[in-house]
C-alpha cells in the first residue's frame, strides 16, 4: 500500500520546515558518535570514581569491551505506575550480565502524579516538571560512561521529559522500558457516575472515596486512556518499546521477561556491536508523524499536542499544530477506550491492542513503514505480540481481526472517519479540542461567555447555582506564562452535570485539560495566552462565543476584540507556596503552547 497523500504531504512539510535544525542536530550527533564509546576517553581517575561501587562488575567495566547501560529511573512508590520500577535495577543488572554487558543506575528523575495534584496548587508545577525531568536525565547521563540508556518512566510528563533527554543524548541508543497498567478496577462509567453525584451533593465523601479507591487500587498505570497510557502507545508507534510490551500488567512472568529482553536489545544496539542504532536516528520526522497518527487513531490525550512538539524540537524536528489537524482529518478513529468509551486499556489490549492497530494502519498506508526502531528497519515487526512458551519469550503474529468491535475496529469500519483531535483557529487565537468523546450534537456550541480567572471561581459559581442556561465557560490566565498551565480536569464533573441538565456547555481556556477529559466540548491551549496579550484576555461576560469543532473554528461573534483593552489579573498568588517560588524562572522564560510550552 502506498503512503497516504496527506501523511506524505505533511511529512514533507515538516521535513522542509526542519531542514536547518535537523541538519545541525544530526551534525552534532555524528560528531559525538565519531569519538567512539565514551569510556575510552575518560581518565583512570574518572573511571575509578564511576566503578567504585560496582563490585563483581568492576573487571568488566575496566576492560571496556562490554556495553555499559545507564538506567535513568523515575521510580517512586507514590505513583502506582512507577512503583513496579523499585525492583527493575536488580532485574536489569542481572539481564545485562547474561547479555554480556553491565548496567548502572545513572540517576533518578522526579515524577509527580497529576491525579494527586489535580485541582491543587502543586498542579502549577506539573507541566514544568517535564523540563525538569529532561534536565535531571541530562545530569544523570553527563558522566559519559554509558553506551546506551534504559529509560524507566510511564506517566504524563515523565516520558516526554525522558524523550527530550534521549534526543539530546541521541548519539547513544535509547530503549524505553514500560511497567504496565494495573488490573481493571470498577467500571469507568460507575466511577464517573459517583463523581457526578458527589458534585451535586447526592452522595458524601465516604462513597466518593470508596469508588476512587476501587478504581485506583494497585501497582501499575491507571487504566483509563489518559496521558500516561497515551505515552505508552506513542513509544510503541515510535519504535522505542519492544512490540506488544506497553500494556502487559506488572508482576507476572511475561512482564519480567519483556524487561530482560529490553536490556538484551539495548546491549545489542550499542556502538560496540554490529547493530548500532543511536536514538537520534530513530527520532526523525517520520517517527514523529507515526506518533501523531497513533494519537489520532486511538483518541489519545490532548496533552501530547503540547509534548510532541517539545519532544521533536529536541531532535531538530519542528512540529506545528496544523500538522496535528491535517493528520487527524486523514486518520480514522479506531478505538473506544475510556473516556472515549467504557472499556479500559486492559480490555483494549485483549481486543487486539496496538499490534492490531499498527498492522491496520500500515496496510492502509497511514503509517511510515520504513522508520528505524530499536529492532531495526521498519515498523512491520510491531504487528507482533509477545508470549511465554514455558520460560521462553517469543513473538507471534498479532491479531489480524478485532476481538471486540465495541472497543477496537479496523480502518475500513472505524468509529469515526477522522481522528480524535481537531485544530481550532479564529479571532480568539489557536487551540485544540478533543472530539473523540464529544457527542456529535455538541460539536458546535454558540452561547454567551462567562469569564473566570481561576478554576476555584468556576466551582464557587457552580455551588451558588449561578449557571442557568447555555454557557461558554472561559477560564483564562491559565497559560504557561501565567501560572504554569495547570490541568483543569477538576471542572469536568461540574460541567458534565450542567450538560446533563440540558444546557449547551463548553469550556474555553488557555490552560490544559486532563487526558481523561472529553465529554464536554473544551477548546484548550488557546494561544496567545491572556498573560501574553492574547485575544482571550479581551473577552467580556455576555460576549457570544462560537466553538465549531466540525469547521475547526473558535470565534467571538460580532465583537471587535482589537478595540478593547486587555483584562488584568492578579497573578501574585501563583508565585509562592508548594514550591512555586522555585519556578519563577520557568514562568518568565516559557515558550507558547503552540511550540510545546518549552523552557529547555
Amino acid at each position: 500500500m502506498s503512503l497516504n497523500s496527506t501523511i506524505d504531504r505533511v511529512t514533507d512539510r515538516i521535513r522542509e520546515r526542519s531542514a536547518t535544525a535537523r541538519g545541525e542536530y544530526l551534525g552534532r550527533m555524528a560528531a559525538a558518535v565519531a569519538k567512539g564509546p565514551a569510556r575510552a576517553h575518560l581518565s583512570c581517575g574518572n573511571q575509578a570514581h564511576a566503578y567504585a561501587a560496582m563490585g563483581a562488575d568492576k573487571d568488566a567495566l575496566v576492560a571496556d569491551r562490554q556495553p555499559n547501560l545507564g538506567i535513568v529511573t523515575a521510580y517512586n512508590d507514590m505513583l502506582s505506575a512507577h512503583q513496579p520500577y523499585e525492583r527493575y535495577p536488580d532485574l536489569i543488572r542481572a539481564a545485562a550480565r547474561k547479555a554480556g554487558a553491565t548496567a548502572q543506575v545513572a540517576g533518578g528523575v522526579p515524577a509527580m502524579c497529576d491525579g494527586v495534584t489535580q485541582g491543587q496548587p502543586g498542579m502549577e508545577l506539573s507541566l514544568f516538571s517535564r523540563d525538569v525531568i529532561a534536565l535531571a536525565a541530562g545530569v544523570a547521563l553527563s558522566h559519559n560512561v554509558f553506551d546506551a540508556a534504559l529509560y524507566l518512566g510511564v506517566c504524563d510528563k515523565i516520558v516526554p521529559g525522558l524523550i527530550i533527554a534521549a534526543a539530546t543524548f541521541g548519539h547513544i541508543p535509547a530503549v524505553f522500558v514500560p511497567a504496565g497498567p494495573m488490573p481493571s478496577g470498577i467500571p469507568n462509567d460507575q466511577k464517573s457516575a459517583v463523581r457526578n453525584a458527589f458534585a451535586q451533593g447526592k452522595v458524601g465523601r465516604e462513597e466518593l472515596m470508596a469508588a476512587e479507591m476501587a478504581s485506583y487500587h494497585g501497582p501499575g498505570t491507571c487504566t483509563f486512556y489518559g496521558t500516561a497510557n497515551t505515552n505508552q502507545m506513542l513509544m510503541e508507534f515510535m519504535g522505542l518499546h519492544l512490540p506488544g510490551s506497553s500494556f502487559v500488567n506488572p508482576g507476572n512472568g511475561l512482564r519480567e521477561a519483556l524487561t530482560g529482553a529490553a536490556v538484551e536489545r539495548a546491549a545489542a544496539i550499542t556502538a560496540l556491536g554490529n547493530n548500532f542504532t543511536p536514538a537520534g536516528e530513530i527520532l526523525d520526522e517520520r517517527t514523529f508523524v507515526n506518533g501523531i497518527v497513533g494519537l489520532m487513531a486511538t483518541g489519545g490525550s490532548t496533552n501530547l499536542v503540547l509534548h510532541l512538539p517539545a519532544m521533536a524540537r529536541a531532535a531538530g524536528v519542528m512540529l506545528d499544530i496544523e500538522d496535528f489537524g491535517e493528520i487527524s482529518d486523514a486518520v480514522p478513529l479506531m478505538a473506544k477506550v475510556y473516556p472515549n468509551g467504557l472499556a479500559d486499556v486492559n480490555h483494549f489490549h485483549a481486543a487486539g491492542g496496538l499490534g492490531f492497530m499498527i498492522g491496520q494502519l500500515l496496510d492502509a498506508g497511514l503509517l511510515h513503514p520504513d522508520t528505524k526502531t530499536i529492532l531495526g528497519e521498519g515498523l512491520d515487526t510491531y504487528r507482533q505480540e509477545p508470549k511465554l512458551q514455558g520460560d521462553t519469550l517469543v513473538w507471534e503474529k498479532g491479531a489480524a481481526e478485532t476481538l471486540n468491535d465495541r472497543i477496537l475496529r479496523p480502518t475500513a469500519t472505524p468509529f469515526a472517519p477522522v481522528g480524535g483531535l481537531k485544530q481550532l483557529s479564529g479571532n480568539l487565537g489557536r487551540g485544540v479540542i478533543k472530539v473523540s468523546a464529544v457527542a456529535p450534537d455538541r460539536h458546535i456550541i454558540e452561547a454567551p461567555a462567562r469569564i473566570f480567572h481561576s478554576q476555584e471561581a468556576v466551582k464557587a459559581a457552580f455551588r451558588a447555582d449561578e449557571f442557568k442556561g447555555d454557557t461558554v465557560v472561559v477560564v483564562r490566565f491559565q497559560g504557561p506564562r501565567a501560572n504554569g498551565m495547570p490541568e483543569l480536569h477538576s471542572l469536568t464533573p461540574m460541567l458534565t452535570v450542567l450538560q446533563d441538565r440540558g444546557y449547551k456547555m463548553a469550556l474555553v481556556t488557555d490552560g490544559r485539560m486532563s487526558g481523561a477529559s472529553g465529554k464536554v466540548p473544551a477548546a484548550i491551549h488557546v494561544s496567545p495566552e491572556a498573560a501574553c496579550g492574547g485575544a482571550i484576555g479581551r473577552l467580556r461576560d455576555g460576549d457570544i462565543v462560537r466553538l465549531d469543532a466540525d469547521a475547526g473554528t473558535l470565534t467571538a461573534v460580532g465583537v471587535d476584540l482589537d478595540s478593547r483593552p486587555l483584562a488584568e489579573a492578579d497573578l501574585s498568588g501563583n508565585t509562592h507556596g508548594i514550591g512555586r517560588e522555585l519556578f519563577e524562572v520557568f514562568r518568565q522564560n516559557v515558550g507558547p503552547s503552540t511550540e510545546g510550552a518549552r523552557v529547555v
